[in-house]
C-alpha cells in the first residue's frame, strides 16, 4: 500500500467504533431471565441465533399445542446473525457455482427450494410485521478482473442451459457502472430476485417477539454445558439448572456443537466488516445506487457491500482468518490490519468518495465446512437434530436448515431430507497442525490465482477433486 494511501485510510478509520453497527440500534430488546431449575418440553433449542429461531418458531407454527423452549448462551442475535451484512439470499448452496459442481444433477431443485424459502421469509416478514427493513432488491456479482467476466457469461450460460436463468442479467461495464458506478467494474451478473437485504439485527429480535407471541418460552444468557439421555429423551445441563425434552434441535454453528463428532466438519473464520458514515446527496449521486441491491465482487477473496436506509455503506469480507486450533474468541473480533486494509480497498472502488470516515469497524466468527454450505443429522436414535456450516450464506438458508431439522425428528421422509445436500455430510477438517497448514495453503493458493486470471494451481486442482475447500 501506497503511503498516501495508507494515511489517508488509516484517517477514515480514527473515530470508527469497535462494535457491529447493526446491533447499537436503539430498538434492542431487554435481555430475558436466565433458566434456573428444572424445566420439562417437547422441543429444547440450543441457540438464539437465526437457526435456533427459526426452528423454534417454524415448530411452533407446525404444532401450535408443543412446548418448545429455546436457550441462548448470551443474547438473541449477539453473534453472527447480528453482526453479519444482511445479505438474505435464496441459494442454498452458497452460490450458483458452487451448488453447480457439488449437486448438479439436483440443482434445479435446490433453486427452486431456495427461491420458496426465500418467499416464506418474505411472507414471515409481513406477517409478524417483523421490522427488519427487509428489501428484495437482489444482488450483482461484480467482474473487476477480465476473466472474471468470463466466469459470469459461462455461470449465466449453465443457468440458462438449465432453465435458472430467469431472473437474471448480463450487465456489461456500462450497464453494471449505471447501477453503481465503481472505475473498477468491468461487468456484473444481476439477481433480481434471489437476494433480499436486510438489518441482521432487527430480523433476529423480531424473531425472538414472534417467537415469543407464539407461545415459545426462551431463557437467554443460558449456555448449554452438555447433553445427554434422559429416559425416553435428553437433557441438558445450564449453569444454574437442567432442560428436560423429547427432542433437541441444536442450532450453535461455529460455536462447540454438543454432539461432539459432529465439531471435526466445521472451523471457525473471522470475517471483518466496516461501515461509513452516511452519505451526503452529492456523494449519493456520484455512486448512484439507486436500485438498492447488494454487490459482491467475484475473487476468491472477495469483498461484499450494500447500501443501508440511512445511505452508509457496509464494506466487508476479503480476509478470513482462521487461528490455529481452531478457537473461538474474544480478541480476534478485531483486527486492525483487516481493518486498515479494508479501508484501502473501499477508496480503489470508490475513489469518488475519498474523506468518508468510517464510523464502525468490527468482526466475528462465523463457521465453515470444507464444502462450503450446511450440512445436517441426527444423534442419539433421532431424539437430536442439527444442522451447521452454513459458511457466511446463512440469513436465509437457516430456514430452510431449520425445516430440515424438525423433518429428521418427525422422522418425516420429505423432499428435504430425500436431498443428497441433506443425506451426505462435507469432508472432515483434518487435526492440528495439518488444519492450520492446510489452511494456510489453500488461502495463498486462492490468492495467488486472483492474481493471475484465475489460474488454479495443482494444490486448488487437487482439492477440487477432492471436494475440499476453504471460504468464508
Amino acid at each position: 500500500m501506497a503511503p498516501v494511501a495508507m494515511r489517508l485510510a488509516a484517517q477514515s478509520l480514527s473515530d470508527a467504533q469497535p462494535v457491529p453497527f447493526w446491533l447499537e440500534d436503539p430498538g434492542k430488546p431487554g435481555a430475558l431471565p436466565a433458566l434456573t431449575g428444572t424445566e420439562k418440553c417437547d422441543l429444547l433449542v440450543v441457540g438464539g441465533g437465526y437457526s435456533g429461531l427459526w426452528t423454534a418458531l417454524l415448530a411452533k407454527e407446525r404444532d401450535p399445542s408443543r412446548d418448545v423452549v429455546l436457550i441462548e448462551g448470551r443474547e438473541v442475535g449477539w453473534a453472527a446473525s447480528g453482526r453479519n451484512g444482511g445479505f438474505c439470499a435464496a441459494s442454498l448452496t452458497h452460490g450458483f457455482g458452487n451448488g453447480l459442481a457439488r449437486w448438479p444433477g439436483e440443482l434445479p431443485k435446490l433453486e427452486r427450494m431456495g427461491e420458496a424459502n426465500l418467499d416464506a421469509i418474505e411472507e414471515a416478514v409481513a406477517r409478524y410485521s417483523l421490522d427488519c427493513d427487509f428489501e428484495r432488491t437482489g444482488e450483482i456479482d461484480v467482474a473487476t478482473e477480465p476473466h472474471q467476466t468470463e466466469e459470469l457469461h459461462q455461470w449465466y450460460e449453465e443457468a440458462d442451459r438449465l432453465g435458472l436463468a430467469d431472473g437474471l442479467e448480463l450487465l456489461d461495464r456500462d450497464a453494471v457502472r449505471a447501477e453503481v458506478d465503481s472505475p473498477t467494474f468491468l461487468a456484473g451478473l444481476w439477481d433480481r430476485r434471489g437476494v433480499a437485504m436486510l438489518h441482521p439485527a432487527r430480523l433476529a429480535w423480531g424473531l425472538k417477539r414472534a417467537c415469543l407471541g407464539l407461545g415459545v418460552r426462551i431463557f437467554e444468557n443460558t449456555p448449554g454445558l452438555d447433553l445427554v439421555p434422559a429416559g425416553g429423551g435428553m437433557a441438558v445441563r445450564t449453569p444454574y439448572g437442567r432442560v428436560a425434552a423429547r427432542r433437541v434441535a441444536l442450532g450453535t454453528n461455529v460455536f462447540p456443537s454438543l454432539v461432539k463428532r459432529v465439531r471435526h466438519y466445521t472451523v471457525p473464520v473471522y470475517d471483518y466488516a466496516l461501515m461509513t458514515e452516511p452519505l451526503s446527496p452529492a456523494q449519493l449521486a456520484s455512486v448512484g445506487w439507486k436500485n438498492r441491491q447488494g454487490l459482491g465482487d467475484s475473487a476468491n477473496q472477495f469483498h461484499y457491500f450494500r447500501i443501508t436506509t440511512d445511505h452508509r455503506i457496509l464494506w466487508g469480507g476479503y480476509d478470513a482468518v482462521y487461528r490455529f486450533g481452531g478457537k473461538v474468541a474474544a480478541e480476534m473480533d478485531h483486527r486492525p490490519e483487516t481493518y486498515l486494509k479494508l479501508a484501502q480497498h473501499f477508496f480503489t472502488c470508490f475513489p469518488q468518495l475519498e474523506g468518508l470516515r468510517f464510523s464502525h469497524a468490527w468482526g466475528g466468527a462465523i463457521d465453515t465446512c470444507s464444502r462450503f454450505s450446511a450440512f445436517f443429522g441426527t444423534a442419539h436414535q433421532g431424539r437430536v437434530a442439527y444442522a451447521a456450516g452454513f459458511t457466511g450464506l446463512g440469513v436465509g438458508a437457516t430456514r430452510f436448515g431449520a425445516e430440515v431439522m424438525l423433518d429428521l425428528l418427525s422422522g418425516e421422509r420429505t423432499e428435504r431430507t430425500e436431498l443428497s445436500m441433506v443425506r451426505s455430510k462435507p469432508l472432515p477438517f483434518p487435526p492440528e497442525p495439518i488444519a492450520w497448514a492446510g489452511i494456510g495453503l489453500t488461502k495463498w493458493s486462492l490468492a495467488r490465482a486472483d492474481a493471475n486470471g484465475g489460474r488454479r494451481n495443482l494444490w486448488l486442482k487437487a482439492m477440487d477433486r477432492l471436494g475440499l475447500g476453504f471460504d468464508s
